[in-house]
């Protein structure tokens, strides 16, 4: 059941970027997951985009656009190495939505916020980790 939310100042997206970035973040996310790409697994990757007005973001520096990332995966969902991928690949898919080069990189952080067992609910109940592994290793 992850959960990727995108904060990102209001127009700093493309309207190409601000059209297809949530999906394509959703589906990055289960790929590092290594969930399958199947209609349950994509309905439980959800995304939020939080647009801020302007003047609400800046740094002590300048005003240029910043873009934070937080990701809510179940512990053990990601190994090092798939946080890594995840942390790379999710810093292009922004620049690229906001029609950014690599060399803007530092604008993106990504925070990966890792749910203890037990802290995670659906649908009135709680999900656990084993339990989504398991269908994700039944529907492959």
């Amino acid at each position: 059941m992850p959960m990727i939310e995108l904060t990102a100042p209001a127009g700093a997206l493309t309207a190409a970027g601000r059209a297809s970035v949530q999906r394509d973040l959703a589906a990055l996310l289960l790929k590092w997951e290594g969930a399958p790409d199947n209609e349950f697994f994509r309905s439980v990757a959800w995304t939020y985009l939080h647009e801020l007005p302007a003047g609400a973001q800046t740094t002590a520096e300048d005003d240029a656009p910043r873009f934070r990332v937080d990701v809510r995966v179940p512990v053990g969902a990601l190994s090092d190495r798939r946080k890594a991928g995840l942390v790379q690949e999710a810093t292009a898919l922004v620049l690229a939505a906001a029609g950014l080069g690599e060399a803007e990189a530092v604008r993106v952080w990504v925070l990966i916020h890792e749910q203890p067992e037990g802290t995670w609910g659906a649908g009135g109940q709680i999900v656990k980790f084993a339990e989504l592994k398991a269908l994700a290793q039944g529907a492959k």
